[in-house]
């Protein structure tokens, strides 16, 4: 054997703590070598005890080493392959069934009433994400089984229009089914005539737009440095006079931020001239990414909907038939798990196998009913 050669002298087997919240503990297999100074020996020949101790401990760090990174590896498979939530209730659209195109976080804007948290991608540009072929054909299968679906929903993790595939998968979702298909964007990138194009065979598109003043708009939505407010609003402006299926544009207001009657009345203005079916006010109701982000009371969401006009109504909360989501009792397994130690959004997702925006619609029915809570600690929710 060449002298260059050497022997595995130590493996370490360590979390790494930190990065991207959307990622498991990254557990890191480091193993160096250190020169043969002594020829190898024949693996027959026994060792001493000492000697055996240790070649055991090195072994089963090695095998240690190397479940856990077929367990990551699982797990990254089963997270890339949940494109496809629910049917899950939602307070607008009934049961709808997700579709998620781009990967967790990736998104135009930061929003910091965000329920899934900060942005760890924040992009403009546009790629074929997750294969379309992929996507259809896991949303086919889902389809197939037979449960009630009102509308097929492109959202979850982050913009969907940042799939550069989002159009085509509308156009062969419309031929594989009659249920509606509603997409729910940030509203950011309409100002591009592709995207738009992209979006005019679906029934339903719900954009958001939160502020129409610069400044505030940073603020609450701290967006990718090209986007400007004005352009925003050109572009949903011009696909509203343009789409023939159904625009509903949501407005989500944060205590002392967007909701002053300057920039309520300045909204009024500006949404006055689009071409709208609803406008759809909404407060922060779910953790949100920053704690400082804090919800309404009723009577001032009542207020404001006066000033937005007779096509604007509070986003009512779910109250149709239920229909479980899983053979199982998914609430009960939530109780059991935040009851032994406190859990993050992610941490139960993965450990149960579900997509984040499915978990959270038993989240919130769980706090509803007081059956659990959340505390911030550094910067992260955690319900317990």
């Amino acid at each position: 054997m060449s002298p260059a050669v050497g022997r595995e002298s130590a493996v370490n087997v360590f979390p790494i703590i930190g990065g991207r919240e959307n990622c498991p503990p990254v557990f890191s297999l480091i193993m160096w070598r250190e020169p043969m100074t002594a020829p190898l020996r024949d693996l027959s020949e026994p060792f001493n005890k000492k000697e055996s101790r240790g070649r055991g401990r090195g072994l089963a760090g090695i095998r240690l080493g190397r479940k856990i990174m077929k367990d990551m590896d699982q797990e990254k498979k089963e997270m890339q392959d949940a494109q496809i939530f629910g049917p899950v209730p939602s307070r607008r659209l009934g049961f709808s069934l997700g579709v998620d195109v781009v990967p967790f976080k990736t998104c135009s804007l930061d929003c910091i009433y965000c329920q899934l948290g900060r942005t760890t991608d924040k992009t403009i540009e546009r790629k074929e994400h997750l294969a379309s072929g992929d996507v259809l054909r896991e949303l086919e299968e889902v389809l197939k089984q037979g449960k009630r679906i009102d509308y097929v929903t492109f959202s979850g993790s982050g913009e969907p229009t940042l799939n550069s595939g989002i159009g085509k998968m509308i156009s062969r979702i419309k031929k594989l089914t009659s249920v509606p298909v509603a997409i729910m964007t940030s509203g950011t990138l309409l100002y591009q005539a592709r995207i738009r194009e992209d979006l005019m065979e679906a029934d339903l598109v719900i954009p958001s737009l939160d502020a129409v003043t610069g400044g505030i708009f940073e603020t609450v939505n701290r967006p990718h440095p090209s986007l400007k407010i004005d352009e925003v609003i050109t572009g949903i402006d011009t696909f509203s006079q343009d789409f023939s299926g159904e625009v509903w544009l949501e407005i989500m207001l944060v205590k002392g931020i967007n909701d002053s009657l300057e920039e309520i009345e300045r909204l009024a203005r500006v949404t006055g001239k689009m071409n709208l079916e609803r406008i759809q006010l909404n407060t922060v109701v779910r953790p949100p990414a920053e704690e400082s982000a804090g919800p309404l009371s009723r009577e001032n969401l009542e207020n404001m909907r006066t000033l937005l006009g007779e096509k604007c109504e509070i986003i009512a909360e779910f109250r149709g038939p239920t229909q479980r989501a899983h053979a199982v009792d998914v609430e009960k397994r939530i109780l059991s798990m935040v009851r032994r130690r406190p859990l993050r959004l992610v941490d139960i997702s993965q450990s149960l196998g579900a997509h984040r925006n499915e978990i959270i619609k038993y989240l919130e029915a769980l706090e509803k009913k007081h059956e659990i809570r959340t505390k911030v600690h550094n910067d992260q929710v955690y319900y317990h």
